[in-house]
């Protein structure tokens, strides 16, 4: 059988088998309705505790149908799959191999201007600070930073990630720290599709020019890594949006639960020989002396071929009343570094603390959300889910 009726073949064959194969991980318990009336269960991936997720209407079910999945194209994507039970993403071999990496350079560029920030609660707009190439080969330096890709309605999409630590499987995890954004579209959407991580994206550098046309292993040196199932805030699901910053960017976090695409018996952490803990309710930006954006820019000036960090102390930015206070520094990084992760040290030990959420307009600084409760609650509902 020729290796594209295989893929196809198998993709239909992995829609058809969603409820059991794909996004069902074990039950979770049942959990309290959140604010606003919704169960939390039900807004952050519960969904599967009558044995799979509740699908949405419309399933593809043809070739035709399938072949359109794989390229990203499919109706009502407005409407379809914006529940959190009703999460999928069929692992669609070889999909996403470096020729369509290099292609995916849209990003979910969120900005915003000083019209949009909360008068109380801010601190002056900080000096940019110019981002810096990261030291190659990545995986010996920042191994569990990685590029997220997705297709989103306006075709495929990049961002960025961090793997880091899960308590239920100490030196095992598969879990992803990313933004709400660059896996669903917010109060206007659903999920986005075909989501994957790939840690070590371009491990030495390359030039886009030359990313599409490169061995595999270079490109992807720890291979390709499928999320079988995804959380994000209900904040997020009930108030996000794609276009500009609003109060729905403070709890702009979601977590991915992944799988090797070719399978295997490791997991992400061992994969990749590194994880980073999260530091929930670590101290607010005028207590934190300094913090790392990590990310992969893909916007203009960059094209999202190489790691870059700003290295900044942080400020406060309220976007709401009423929201916790985001950190804000001062970075020139651009689309694309959406979802990396921001990191301090305390203790002799690296933490994650944040990830790149919003930015200006003209992309002199970035704002990531302060982790708290709610972001505890996300993260240790996943952890649950496949403890």
């Amino acid at each position: 059988m020729p290796a594209i009726r295989r893929t196809v073949v198998a993709a239909a064959a992995a829609v058809a088998l969603l409820a059991t194969a794909t996004a069902c991980g074990p039950s979770d318990d049942k959990a309290a309705p959140a604010p606003g009336g919704s169960a939390i269960a039900d807004r952050q991936g519960g969904g599967a505790d009558a044995g799979g997720p509740d699908l949405p209407s419309g399933m593809p079910s043809s070739l035709d149908d399938v072949k359109k999945w794989q390229k990203g194209g499919w109706k009502d994507w407005d409407q379809w799959a914006r529940k959190a039970s009703e999460f999928v993403n069929p692992v669609i071999e070889d999909l996403w191999n470096p020729s369509r990496m290099a292609e995916a350079r849209n990003t979910p560029d969120v900005t915003t201007n000083s019209a949009d920030v909360a008068a109380g609660g801010t601190d002056p707009e900080p000096r940019p600070v110019q981002a810096r190439q990261v030291a190659r080969p990545y995986h010996q330096h920042m191994a569990p930073i990685g590029k997220i890709m997705f297709d989103s309605p306006q075709g495929p999409m990049v961002c960025s990630g961090t793997v880091v630590e899960d308590p239920a499987h100490p030196g095992k995890s598969n879990l992803v720290w990313t933004a709400g954004h660059c896996v669903h579209a917010g109060k206007r959407g659903g999920w986005m599709r075909n989501i994957v991580f790939v840690p070590s994206y371009n491990d030495q550098g390359l030039p886009m020019s030359q990313v599409g046309r490169a061995p595999a292993q270079e490109v992807a040196p720890y291979g390709v890594w499928w999320a079988n199932w995804i959380t994000t805030s209900g904040e997020w699901i009930d108030m996000g949006s794609t276009q500009s910053g609003n109060a729905g960017s403070a709890y702009d976090f979601a977590v991915l639960h992944v799988k090797p695409e070719r399978g295997g018996g490791k997991s992400l952490q061992e994969t990749v020989g590194a994880a980073l803990p999260v530091w929930f309710g670590a101290p607010s930006a005028d207590r934190v002396s300094g913090l790392q954006a990590f990310g992969y820019p893909a916007a203009p000036p960059y094209d999202g071929a190489r790691m870059m960090n700003c290295p900044a102390r942080p400020g406060r930015l309220t976007m709401a009343q009423g929201t916790p206070a985001m950190y804000r520094i001062g970075c020139t990084m651009t689309g694309g570094t959406s979802g990396g992760g921001w990191f301090t040290n305390f203790g002799g030990r690296t933490y994650l603390v944040s990830n790149s959420s919003i930015g200006s307009l003209n992309h002199t600084w970035l704002a990531g959300p302060h982790l708290g409760a709610e972001a505890k609650r996300v993260f240790e509902g996943i952890s649950r889910k496949f403890a």
